[in-house]
């Protein structure tokens, strides 16, 4: 295990924040600490990179399969087949110069597909080889394994659907990102929100913590102190409003042991009903700018 408080992201010492436990795979305890000039937390001890796949080997973990047994895998799949169209919407707004689109944790490839089928040209990056194969043979194309291969390569945009949380090298992958964008191309950024009501209700139970597969928990300001380091400006926020309620489904499991529907969907209810003032979503889009 390796421990963070010397990391090049921080210029100040991390200081305690809460202790979480992994309620997917290993169920061993980690500590979540806190950067209090960015107000980005972090999971320690982070698991060696060499070990950091053997904490996904679960399949609960659904991002990498297209399993529709249980309840939250149904809630899971439902959810993503609605959220694609305004995916694909979102994208067709942007003002970007080509059709070149790089979708960083592919998954199973749902979102590649749709793209290709609105036009845009797709690459796809997913370590998980389970997910890789079956994105493969939905789009005709394989996927790479890490962006690396692609350094040479220049995108119009770049998506990440929660995937900055599980990066172990967070600075360095913000390089590359900035290195694989075109001029005034665009970044996608999707990751839960450590400000949201739902995280503040929940606690150490909060399911988007997710130790230790989420190495780093973001806020706002969080997310625009590390782009804005790289000279890439958020110009916009778009909420997950859907999130409040699987991830308010998932924390009552790990609370009580139950499922809890009721309870769950009227504390997802109420997290983005006070979002609509505070803008705390349970999840948050970031549209980041390349300089």
């Amino acid at each position: 295990m390796k421990q963070l408080d010397n990391s090049p992201i921080f210029d100040t010492p991390l200081k305690p924040y809460l202790s979480c436990r992994d309620y997917t795979v290993s169920k061993q305890e980690f500590s979540i600490q806190r950067d209090e000039k960015t107000d980005l937390l972090v999971t320690s001890p982070r698991p060696e990179d060499q070990d950091l796949g053997t904490y996904y080997e679960s399949e609960d973990y659904i991002s990498h399969s297209d399993a529709k047994k249980s309840l939250f895998d149904r809630i899971y799949q439902f959810v993503r087949n609605y959220t694609l169209k305004r995916k694909i919407k979102l994208l067709a707004s942007f003002e970007v110069s080509g059709k070149e689109v790089l979708d960083i944790g592919a998954g199973t490839g749902d979102f590649l597909v749709a793209c290709k089928n609105h036009g845009w040209n797709i690459t796809g990056v997913e370590p998980n080889e389970k997910a890789k194969e079956i994105a493969s043979l939905k789009i005709g194309k394989k996927l790479v394994s890490n962006i690396e291969g692609l350094i040479d390569q220049q995108y119009d945009i770049i998506t990440m659907w929660h995937v900055l949380e599980h990066v172990p090298n967070l600075a360095m992958y913000v390089d590359q990102l900035k290195q694989l964008l075109k001029p005034n191309g665009i970044l996608v950024v999707a990751v839960p929100n450590h400000k949201s009501y739902d995280a503040q209700y929940y606690g150490t139970f909060w399911a988007a913590y997710d130790v230790p597969r989420h190495l780093w928990h973001f806020s706002q300001r969080a997310i625009e102190s590390l782009f804005g380091k790289n000279n890439m400006k958020v110009i916009k926020t778009v909420p997950m409003k859907f999130d409040a309620f699987y991830v308010s489904l998932l924390s009552e499991k790990y609370q009580s042991g139950k499922m809890n529907p009721i309870k769950a969907m009227f504390t997802g209810l109420r997290s983005n009903m006070k979002a609509r003032r505070t803008k705390e979503y349970s999840s948050l889009i970031y549209i980041i700018k390349n300089a």
